[in-house]
């Protein structure tokens, strides 16, 4: 008997899929643990899910997998958004392969159970789209699910606009959070209703911000930090990205989130593949049960850190652009006499950063300000016990430095013409 269903468990969490009949998989269950299941149990559980069929709505009821697919009459946004030349914008992809890359596998009749955390990866195809998708599902020991995708075009240049992945929450999570904010004022939460259509967010800076969703999150009406349950999405990457909340009229709702491409950013050669970032699905009965499983999650990781934070300075305000070695170490000893751990020398140590208009890009030490190099204020920030951090910013550049001017190209701009600055940076 073929696998019909998969159950993954762990952490308090369980995420049941559906995967029948070899098209992509969908959610049936993504919630609290349901304990040991039969394949009978799995059975229903997934039939009771697919929404009964309603008038002027496509004969088969849709099962929105994990990349929402348009042809199977999927009325929300799709996972996928791209052509090749105005064809193949619609692929019908077929499951070809499914394997467990991580974890112990049970498998009782049609039913493969996964306990305390597993990894599945599931390849499909679309042969007259010339399309190859491969997704990975992930729930680790703390109970977070985390997905992405691979596509791979088999074809002519096709040009994708967008590949996103998405998860299913019940009918009863009306009510959205997530972040919002501007500089000195950041992560501050916004709560509203979920209503017919998207509630969506995006990232347009080219890397996150004090106005980021952070883990946009779908609950009961009225949920807190210790009541109500939730469930939230995070795009684990801090490139331009989308996070999204939708709800159907119909009663479906999912959200998702992933990379948002630009226009003509992407497009794919014969063999050419592109992996979208991992998306993190994080449930919890609670925002307090949410925020733990993801703590867990974190901690878990084998390059996190392991000591405490060290309590640290950084020079910024006490000096700003004016560096002087013999002021900069009185301000150092004041900071170990009273417990600083870290000492962190910020902007202006680099060549002809006098203020904010030039330098930005040209990182070498000012021989005018440094003759002696920083060796001298390190040596002495770390005979007082502490450590030395030195601040730097890659990825801004002013247009009067050194670098800019042997590269221009290196800045980003379209047409030749450069964009508005932001302080005086591109």
């Amino acid at each position: 008997m073929s696998i019909e269903s998969i159950h993954l468990t762990a952490g308090g969490v369980s995420v049941l899929l559906d995967v029948r009949g070899g098209i992509l998989p969908s959610v049936a269950h993504w919630g609290a643990a349901l304990g040991d299941l039969s394949d009978a149990d799995a059975r229903a559980i997934v039939l009771s899910g697919v929404p009964p069929q309603a008038g002027n709505t496509v004969d088969e009821p849709v099962r929105v997998a994990v990349l929402p697919e348009q042809r199977t009459g999927w009325l929300g946004r799709p996972g996928l958004s791209g052509s090749r030349d105005g064809r193949a914008w619609s692929p019908w992809f077929r499951v070809v392969d499914l394997r467990v890359t991580e974890g112990e596998p049970n498998e009782v009749d049609a039913l493969l159970a996964l306990s305390g955390g597993g990894a599945i990866t599931l390849t499909a195809h679309d042969d007259t789209a010339e399309l190859e998708l491969q997704v990975d599902l992930h729930l680790s020991p703390a109970g977070v699910l985390r997905a992405a995708a691979t596509l791979t075009n088999l074809g002519a240049p096709y040009r994708l606009e967008e590949l996103s992945l998405s998860l299913p929450v019940p009918a009863r999570a009306r009510e959205t959070l997530d972040f919002a904010g501007r500089w000195g004022k950041e992560r501050t939460p916004q709560r509203g209703e979920l209503r017919v259509g998207t509630h969506l967010r995006e990232g347009r800076r080219g890397r996150t911000g004090a106005d980021a969703a952070t883990l946009l999150t779908v609950g009961e009406p009225g949920f807190g930090f210790a009541r109500g349950e939730v469930w939230g999405v995070h795009v684990g990457f801090s490139g331009n990205h989308r996070h999204y909340a939708e709800r159907l009229s119909t009663g479906e709702q999912v959200v998702g989130g992933g990379e948002l491409l630009l226009p003509g950013e992407l497009i794919l050669a014969t063999g050419e593949s592109y992996r979208t970032p991992w998306l993190f699905g994080v449930y919890g009965d609670g925002l307090d049960d949410q925020a733990g499983r993801l703590h867990r999650h974190l901690r878990a990781r084998p390059q996190h850190p392991r000591r405490p934070r060290p309590v640290t300075l950084n020079v910024w305000e006490a000096v700003y652009f004016d560096h002087h070695l013999d002021r900069l170490v009185a301000l150092a000893e004041r900071a170990a006499a009273i417990g600083v751990e870290r000492f962190v020398l910020d902007d202006g140590w680099f060549r002809h950063r006098r203020d904010d208009h030039a330098g930005l890009g040209d990182w070498y030490i000012d021989e005018t300000v440094w003759p002696h190099g920083l060796t001298p204020l390190i040596e002495r920030v770390r005979g007082l016990g502490m450590e030395f951090g030195l601040w730097f910013e890659p990825e801004m550049v002013n247009v009067d430095s050194d670098l800019a001017r042997a590269h221009p190209e290196w800045i980003m701009q379209t047409g030749g013409r450069l964009p508005v600055e932001s302080r005086h940076q591109q």
